[in-house]
């Protein structure tokens, strides 16, 4: 019975997942998967590497989250899934890649500059 590893970011958050084969069994954080994540549309977006490869199902799933929220820690987790899901069988990776699941999302929060309340918006201009 072997246990893959990988690793996966997105915003702040890092998500460190292990694959065993087993009957589809999620514990994220010590918690299960719709616990962890309430929302469906998350729950199917960590999902979709698993839908893509036809692996719902066949795989016992142990995720460790930190860092971000709910949205970045989703998307780690989703990285981290595929990334495993190639480590277990190279052939995954033609179904993964076309559909931009094995690519990181670089896109962080922009910030913040002095002078300016935020990372783009501009004090009320004055000219009197």
């Amino acid at each position: 019975m072997s246990t893959t590893h990988a690793i996966g970011r997105r915003k702040e958050a890092v998500c460190r997942i292990y694959l065993t084969p087993g009957s589809g069994k999620w514990e994220i954080n010590g918690r299960a998967l719709g616990e962890f994540f309430p929302r469906p549309t998350l729950v199917s977006s960590i999902q979709q590497p698993f839908a893509a490869t036809e692996t719902l199902g066949a795989y016992d799933v142990r995720a460790l989250v930190s860092g971000g929220g709910v949205s970045g820690q989703a998307g780690a987790v989703r990285l981290a899934a595929a990334r495993a899901l190639v480590k277990v069988d190279e052939a995954n990776k033609g179904k993964l890649r076309p559909l931009g699941l094995l690519t990181r999302d670089a896109r962080s929060v922009e910030r913040k500059k002095p002078g300016q309340p935020g990372a783009r918006k501009k004090f009320q201009f004055s000219k009197r």
